[in-house]
């Protein structure tokens, strides 16, 4: 039995053939979400096998009610509910912290893509499914490391800052100044200080050229009136 014959197998509509789709379908899921897990991101293993086995199963379904004499069944109804449902599914996973950090949205990206590998492998589109569940890992693992680098040495930076309330802000935006950076928003924030007598500021900083953001936060924790620094 070659590689094309069992390739048609697995996309034939026999029951051992659907069987072995959705554990194909279950095994990528689970990679998927181990890969969420090992960053430390809510939807992890089981969350991702069962959003992409039942995507699978409700696909099959969809095809086995399809090839049903004298039941007249829309093929496209069932994977249009299952797109809209994971949509839902992965708003859930979308948060807006306090300092304005929006925080979620690759794993819901990769819930709802991971919804149509599921389909398409359920569907026995396995060449498509496969190439998906590649691309997913190739977009979660490199280009989430490339994204890192580019972001890193952006003339843009965001920052989450507590500063001493007395002539803090003022000293900040001094010391920013003589930097020859340039203050495009300065904000107070909401969110609750370490310290009592310090103010909690949201401030955009473009700068004149490119610039390593991780030297910049270094430079502002050794200032005096600074008590906390993060990249948001």
């Amino acid at each position: 039995m070659n590689g094309m014959t069992v390739l048609e197998f697995l996309e034939g509509t026999s029951d051992a053939a659907v069987a072995i789709r959705l554990i194909l379908a279950t095994l990528f899921g689970c990679l998927v979400g181990w890969e969420r897990v090992v960053k430390r991101h809510s939807a992890g293993i089981k969350t991702f096998a069962l959003v992409s086995l039942g995507s699978a199963v409700t696909t099959a379904l969809n095809i086995y009610l399809a090839m049903i004499p004298g039941l007249s069944a829309d093929t496209s109804r069932i994977p249009a509910g299952v797109v809209s449902g994971i949509g839902f599914l992965g708003a859930g996973t979308i948060l807006v912290t306090g300092r304005k950090q929006i925080k979620g949205l690759t794993t819901a990206a990769t819930l709802w893509v991971t919804a149509c590998m599921g389909m398409a492998i359920g569907g026995g589109y396995l060449v498509v499914g496969t190439v998906c569940f590649i691309l997913i890992m190739i977009a979660n693992v490199i280009l989430m490391q490339l994204s890192k680098v580019v972001e890193e040495y952006s003339k843009y930076l965001s920052l989450y800052i507590e500063v001493n309330k007395n002539a803090g802000v003022k000293k900040l935006s001094k010391w920013i100044s003589e930097q020859g950076f340039e203050v495009s928003s300065m904000t107070k924030s909401k969110e609750k200080t370490l310290l009592s007598s310090d103010a909690a500021l949201i401030v955009d900083i473009d700068f004149d050229r490119k610039r390593s953001h991780k030297e910049v936060l270094n430079a502002l924790t050794e200032l005096d009136f600074v008590s906390y620094v993060e990249e948001i």
